[in-house]
């Protein structure tokens, strides 16, 4: 019934121009509209929320929230042309486009992006996060946009604390009469993942299970295995480095989750929790030992997918399998708004899905790391690309999710490689891709990784 008033509202205001056309029109629908809470976290995995399927997480208030809204499992950063994974995936999320339609390595501030249209639909926005691996000429759209020293932050141990206390501030001070877009981009549980004692003690190390897809070492090269993340813990990865690195990511992202349970009571307590929809997300995935690995620089399930959620007045309780982007959060919000969406997006509003009036929005997604990697998924099975090296690989997503066993040197499995190949040559020229899928002059596949003495200079000269 609420979703459908917000309709009708939106529908009245685009005839009569538009949201937040004129004054009038702002304070007389602001009661009505809900406030929007976007709360977008840094390298989290979309397995550590425990009300998503993870027992050995705390995360109470994101469990409150998801349990309470439609979750989307499988939401996807599309790639990266470069290792800082998080500077395409937050500027594909505010500019709603794949990083191919850029010059260069951030997008346009002057082209259509999320907080213009927001407040062209009569929102009053904020911004506050990380500014370095940002959009920043978008960002500076923003009614109010402050930054964090994200160095800092990051070994505080109160993860979140800075842009939590900043927003309640805000909130409590507040006196402009329209409904609010916040937008808090977090910079945990990136790391270093330092969290207070009382975080760190809600875990016994000893008894975090490992990754179903640990390995020591990735069985060949990726073509990024020597990269910053991936610097993070020798070779081999052993249970207990990894085990230390997981208790060190859970802590932090329960501190996180803390902070933002400070949040949700404050709006509680001034009275606008129930007139707010609250988005949770991640701008990608992470390893942490999954395939060997550790960062992002990977098109496994663990290093692109990361969590999605709506809840608020209007969202219903749900789930879906539909395959989604990051960037469609904002078409969206727009779609969910009564903003219009502006031509050219790459991002579809998910909004059909939320009502239960689709199944999804596309059949097929897409994914590229640099030039080093692509991948084609459907809904049942992925397939990755390797061009430096000639390499395929073929999962059966239904009943292999952990993408533990390849199918792709299964004779059985050529027609269906040849589909999902072309699927994927598709996607590269509607997306402007010229990368090349196979080297003439492939690379040597073997891995030998950095000696002790080689890491130490690698992790010295990244400052590490």
């Amino acid at each position: 019934m609420k979703s459908s008033f917000f309709l009708s509202l939106a529908a009245l205001a685009l005839l009569c121009g538009g949201w937040g056309q004129t004054a009038g029109t702002a304070e007389n629908t602001a009661a009505a509209r809900p406030n929007i809470l976007f709360l977008f976290t840094d390298d989290q995995r979309a397995d550590t929320i425990g009300a998503l399927g993870n027992p050995h997480i705390r995360t109470p208030h994101l469990d409150s929230l998801a349990r309470g809204g439609f979750v989307f499992h499988n939401a996807y950063c599309l790639g990266a042309n470069i290792g800082a994974v998080c500077t395409p995936s937050r500027n594909m999320l505010l500019s709603g486009r794949a990083y191919f339609r850029w010059k260069g390595n951030f997008a346009a501030g002057n082209d259509p992006n999320f907080p213009v249209s927001i407040k062209q639909a009569g929102y009053l926005t904020y911004h506050h996060g990380k500014r370095g691996n940002t959009a920043v000429e978008i960002q500076a759209k923003f009614d109010h946009n402050l930054y964090i020293n994200e160095g800092k932050e990051r070994v505080s141990g109160q993860p979140g604390k800075a842009i939590v206390d900043a927003a309640m501030a805000f909130l409590k001070t507040n006196r402009d009469d329209r409904p609010f877009f916040m937008y808090l981009a977090f910079e945990s549980p990136h790391d270093p993942r330092v969290a207070a004692k009382e975080f760190l003690e809600l875990y016994d190390r000893g008894q975090i299970p490992l990754p179903k897809n640990y390995l020591p070492q990735h069985p060949f090269h990726n073509g990024e295995q020597v990269i910053r993340d991936e610097l993070l813990a020798p070779w081999p990865r052993t249970p207990d480095e990894i085990r230390r690195h997981l208790h060190e990511y859970y802590a932090v992202i329960s501190g996180l989750d803390h902070h933002i349970g400070r949040l949700l009571q404050c709006l509680k307590d001034l009275g606008k929790f129930d007139n707010t929809i609250i988005i949770f997300s991640s701008d990608h995935g992470l390893a942490i030992g999954s395939h060997g690995l550790m960062g992002k620089q990977n098109l496994y399930e663990d290093g692109m997918k990361a969590p999605l959620f709506f809840t608020g007045p209007g969202i219903p309780k749900g789930r879906s399998e539909a395959l989604a982007y990051l960037f469609d959060i904002f078409p969206t919000v727009c779609d969910w708004v009564g903003a219009p969406i502006p031509a050219g997006l790459d991002g579809l509003s998910l909004k059909p899905i939320i009502e239960g009036r689709g199944r999804g929005v596309r059949d097929t997604l897409f994914l590229s790391y640099r030039e080093v990697q692509r991948a084609i998924r459907d809904d049942r099975w992925k397939l990755i690309r390797y061009p430096r090296i000639n390499k395929t690989q073929l999962f059966d997503l239904q009943n292999d999710p952990y993408e533990l066993r390849s199918l792709a040197d299964d004779s059985s499995q050529a027609g269906r490689i040849e589909r999902l190949m072309s699927v994927l040559r598709d996607w590269q020229r509607k997306l402007g891709d010229t990368a090349a899928l196979a080297s003439d002059d492939p690379q040597n596949p073997a891995f030998t990784p950095p000696t002790a003495e080689e890491l130490a200079t690698l992790r010295q000269k990244l400052k590490m």
